[in-house]
């Protein structure tokens, strides 16, 4: 049937086509029910919704549907959950399967304007800790879900693509084990969704994809009756970049009139100095920042100008 229960408190969701959706919409009918302190485990396909295999090539990739991108597994109909009540999502565990994918999307990304031929790169994901980028230079895997979320109060059917009050397609590259994620809950039974994962991504995405890669991922729900936030939070277990902080940083920045400008300068340089340093392609170099480079806002006050710093982990070079 695709849905397997064990000893009543934990359930697996298998069969993911029929059993996902694309989009918010609280009409989604819920394909199971889950009572607070339940853990389910959902088997996730990556975001292109099957649309690409490990031999796929960057022509696969400017054939690529947008409109079956970023399926979630769901809704979710959680016991007793009312409007104004919070839903607690604990981040239990996630097992990849063998590969995944990056890509540069024509017309998608921080610096759309500058990288406007497709691109796709295939990782092999069968060691757990690291995935190669290229020779010399290995990623740290860090599972996490890039899409997660409740239904809107509003009707109709609205985009997975952006975030939103109800958390949507966040990229929040924390959402790994052991973290805490707390959704606001709009309507009866809050009809949880999940999906997009990701083996590793930098803090901003800044070339539209992470390491996308189907996955096993199993969360545990609670249910705090009354207590009211308008957007999500979250909460992590410890330090959030352990393995890249252990040898330091190289750092570029970016000034603009906005923070969208100061970070497109920040990558634009960074991109610069992995060219320079290690001898990339400008596309390789736009996937790394994707895929490991962290944007911090440094100065948000000192009008006109922003200040945007980009972090680049020396611990993935050998």
């Amino acid at each position: 049937m695709g849905i397997r229960w064990h000893k009543h408190t934990h359930m697996t969701i298998h069969d993911f086509h029929s059993h996902s959706h694309i989009g918010w919409d609280k009409d989604i009918k819920p394909i199971a029910e889950a009572d607070s302190g339940q853990t389910i485990t959902f088997e996730i396909s990556e975001a292109s919704g099957g649309q690409f295999t490990k031999k796929s090539t960057s022509e696969n990739l400017a054939l690529l549907d947008f409109s079956k991108v970023n399926p979630v597994a769901g809704p979710i109909y959680i016991k007793g959950a009312e409007p104004g009540d919070t839903l607690e999502v604990e981040m239990i565990n996630f097992r990849q399967l063998d590969w995944g994918w990056t890509g540069i999307i024509p017309g998608f990304g921080l610096l759309a304007d500058k990288f406007n031929e497709p691109s796709l790169k295939i990782f092999d994901l069968t060691n757990e800790n690291t995935t190669e980028f290229l020779h010399g230079i290995d990623l740290f895997i860090k599972p996490f879900p890039g899409t997660i979320g409740v239904a809107l109060p509003e009707e109709g059917n609205f985009s997975v693509v952006p975030p939103r009050q109800n958390g949507g397609n966040m990229d929040i590259r924390h959402l790994t084990r052991g973290t805490k994620l707390y959704l606001p809950v709009f309507v009866d039974g809050a009809l949880f969704s999940i999906g997009d994962t990701h083996a590793a991504q930098g803090d901003g995405e800044v070339c539209g994809t992470a390491i996308e890669a189907s996955m096993e991922t199993t969360v545990r729900f609670k249910l705090h009756k009354g207590r009211t936030i308008a957007e999500p939070r979250y909460e992590l277990p410890g330090p959030p970049t352990l393995e890249a902080d252990s040898r330091g940083y190289y750092v570029t920045t970016g000034f603009g009139p906005d923070l969208t400008e100061a970070s497109r300068k920040a990558i634009s340089y960074m991109i610069e100095h992995l060219i320079d340093t290690y001898g990339m392609k400008a596309e390789e170099a736009y996937m790394l920042c994707s895929l490991a480079v962290d944007l911090r806002i440094n100065e948000i006050v000192d009008a006109p100008n922003w200040l945007v710093s980009a972090f680049l982990p020396n611990a993935i070079f050998k």
